[in-house]
């Protein structure tokens, strides 16, 4: 007899249930098919792996040596298949795996992704964490990743992974419930919103530091409330809350307005980070192109941004840092 995966399964199945009734319930067999299995083992082996007592099965001292080498090597097995049909899979059909951070530019961004190769099966992988979607291209779980880093509040980017440079710098603004004094103006001094009740997702690595870090040039009191964004909308639609928000934020007018903070105290930084081996380029394309073409399709942003450029009064004087000519985004070219 040679000892096979099958014979290890058998084991770890006995040691992690405790006793053969349960594992043969586990594994679908009967408990006389078991108790064969366990003693050809015990034969191969030289001795007994499992005291079989009232109470149980326990591993012997050889039985626990046995159950140390078994479960890497059970565990290798399992990486081994997973690997092998996830090639198989590529192999047949191409597959991009893509994470981001909430965003508006995502539906366009798709949209992109499938015009350029209607033929990939794109997978969307969605979370408020930009650290873990970097963990999961690390452990080739994604292909790419567009995340944003908040200023000051630095990302750990796992070592080996590529990064592209999408915005430098972008301004994060407020939404401000319609009943604001400050949502009268065009763009909005931090102090006008000292006293003013923030709320934050604690999930969102960096932006509950970087806020504090605003907020304290302008209030040694800071009134901050943590939930989600989704959460965030609701409680500014009732009047309750104002928010750090992207720019290219649109709520109803009815219930909320954003605006510009004086002087860019918020920004981030916008990456496209990738995996060894991935074909980034049309993939960045696609992604600067839908990104662009929202800042221009964003009222409040494509002030901000045709203001930048024209130093205060919309008139273009140059190009913009980090700014391609995108379709639909001309007035913001050189």
């Amino acid at each position: 007899m040679e000892l096979e995966v099958r014979h290890l399964r058998v084991l770890c199945a006995i040691a992690d249930a405790g006793s053969l009734h349960r594992a043969a319930r586990e594994l679908g067999v009967s408990q006389p098919s078991l108790t064969a299995q366990l003693q050809r083992v015990e034969r191969l082996m030289g001795g007994l792996l499992f005291h079989r007592e009232r109470s149980g099965c326990r591993p012997t001292a050889l039985g626990r040596v046995v159950l140390c080498r078994a479960r890497p090597l059970l565990s290798d097995m399992d990486a081994l298949i997973t690997e092998g049909q996830a090639e198989a899979a590529r192999a047949g059909t191409a597959h991009l795996r893509v994470g981001s951070t909430a965003s508006l530019v995502l539906p366009d961004w798709l949209r992109g992704l499938r015009d350029r190769r209607p033929e990939a099966q794109i997978r969307l992988q969605v979370n408020v964490s930009a650290n873990t979607l970097l963990r999961m291209v690390a452990s080739s779980q994604l292909d790419v990743a567009f995340v944003h880093e908040v200023e000051g509040s630095p990302l750990r980017l796992p070592a080996g992974l590529s990064q592209r440079v999408l915005v430098e710098r972008e301004p994060q603004f407020v939404i401000l419930p319609v009943g604001h004094p400050a949502a009268r103006r065009k763009v909005v001094p931090l102090s006008d919103l000292a006293d003013s009740r923030w709320m934050v997702d604690p999930a969102a690595d960096g932006e509950w530091e970087g806020l504090r870090r605003a907020l304290g040039t302008v209030s040694r009191e800071q009134r901050v409330m943590l939930g989600d964004y989704h959460t965030t909308g609701l409680l500014v639609a009732a009047g309750e809350v104002v928010s750090p928000c992207q720019p290219f934020s649109s709520p109803p007018a009815t219930t909320a307005v954003v605006r510009p903070l004086l002087g860019d105290p918020l920004g981030v930084c916008l990456l496209l980070v990738s995996r060894p081996g991935t074909d980034v380029d049309w993939i960045y394309e696609a992604l600067e192109t839908a990104y662009w073409e929202a800042a221009w399709n964003a009222p409040v942003y494509r002030d901000w941004l045709l203001n930048a450029r024209g130093g205060g009064d919309g008139t273009p004087t140059g190009p913009f840092p980090g700014r391609p000519c995108a379709p639909g985004a001309a007035e913001l070219c050189p």
